[in-house]
């Protein structure tokens, strides 16, 4: 397979005050644009390292004590931030720093079945104009036209998926390799993270091509596990705080990505990356709250989606740059919500009128 062809209909051209106010935003965060590895080794190996402690802690200490329960939460929250860096790695493609690429798959990505090559070449996809908000856009349903049971519902899917990436790791995966056909439907409808469960994964000039060895490795880190617990090496309370950890993070995730957009279009076309702008969501927030459930850089969403080359330690920098030097910020501030409640509450109001004109 290969990339989706791209719709018939090409997105709308955009009026002339829109490219202009764009190319001022352009020149105005210009310098943003270069990735300082530094920090992204320290970002990633500190909070790794903090996750993974505190998972240690939360295996060893007494069950349903409160330290237990806080060394869960600190393990939830640090290691949502070490997997969150899988976007990054999808924006510096498979063939940047690959030593890092490396190192994430090692010590996050496999040990969570969460694999670098379930994100790159998939989320690529979201960011191409002629693509985003379409049916070839596995990270886009319009939760603004469902009802709010149907949204909560999607939601609440992330306490099941732990179950499955597990069974996937050890059982569909070593099968796939004895049958290909099995091999074909894992990589089109199981080797992605997206929200559209009716999304088929094409190949792509994007995808990792060390996945086989990711998915080998995720093998070994959950067979290893569960052969340690079997043998009475490991208790099995460490499989139950690995699901309640996943868990969190998807459950974290979801709401994030409940509100990293607007969710207006039912994907009938392409749209101008203005209307793709004012259908994403910055939420500065607060900045010592809100980078606990939108880690790395992913508040500013919207302005992400307008510099999708942006490193994430300068989309912060460049949202208040644009704030302020715009000479019109008001198409820029369309886009933003004041944190996670305010950006939760428009969306189930949005459900809601939809839900009762239904019902007219």
């Amino acid at each position: 397979m290969s990339v989706p062809t791209l719709p018939i209909n090409t997105p709308r051209h955009a009026n002339p005050s829109d490219a202009a106010a764009l190319a001022e935003a352009r020149t105005l965060v210009r310098d943003l644009f270069t990735a300082r590895a530094g920090l992204y080794w320290f970002d990633f190996l500190t909070s790794t390292s903090i996750g993974w402690a505190a998972f240690v802690a939360a295996v060893w200490l007494p069950a349903w004590s409160p330290l237990q329960g806080v060394a869960g939460a600190l393990s939830i929250v640090a290691l949502y931030r070490s997997v969150i860096f899988v976007h990054e790695l999808a924006h510096l493609g498979p063939r940047v720093w690959p030593g890092f690429r490396l190192a994430w798959n090692l010590l996050c990505g496999g040990p969570m079945l969460v694999q670098s090559y379930t994100y790159s070449g998939v989320h690529n996809l979201h960011h191409y104009q002629q693509l985003y908000g379409t049916r070839d856009d596995g990270e886009y349903l319009p939760f603004a036209r469902m009802r709010p049971l149907a949204i909560f519902g999607h939601w609440a899917l992330g306490i099941v998926v732990p179950a499955f990436v597990l069974i996937r790791a050890t059982i569909l995966v070593p099968l796939s390799w004895l049958i290909p056909p099995l091999a074909t439907w894992l990589w089109e409808r199981a080797s992605s993270m997206i929200i559209d469960p009716e999304f088929k994964r094409p190949h792509s000039k994007h995808d990792d091509p060390s996945w086989r060895w990711q998915d080998a490795y995720a093998w070994f880190c959950a067979s290893s596990a569960l052969a340690l617990m079997a043998f009475g090496v490991w208790p099995w309370r460490v499989l139950l705080v690995w699901y309640v950890l996943l868990t969190g993070i998807l459950l974290l995730n979801g709401l994030r990505t409940l509100i990293a957009h607007r969710y207006r279009y039912p994907g009938e076309r392409p749209l101008t990356l203005m209307e793709q702008f004012h259908d994403s969501v910055d939420v500065p927030g607060n900045p010592l709250l809100s980078p606990l459930w939108a880690p790395v850089g992913l508040r500013f969403h919207a302005t992400h989606h307008l510099f999708p080359g942006m490193p994430y330690h300068n989309l912060g920098t460049a949202y208040r740059r644009l704030k302020k030097g715009l000479s019109d910020p008001g198409w820029f501030l369309q886009s933003s919500e004041r944190n996670l409640l305010g950006g939760l509450r428009r969306l189930l109001h949005t459900s809601l009128q939809r839900a009762h004109r239904d019902n007219l």
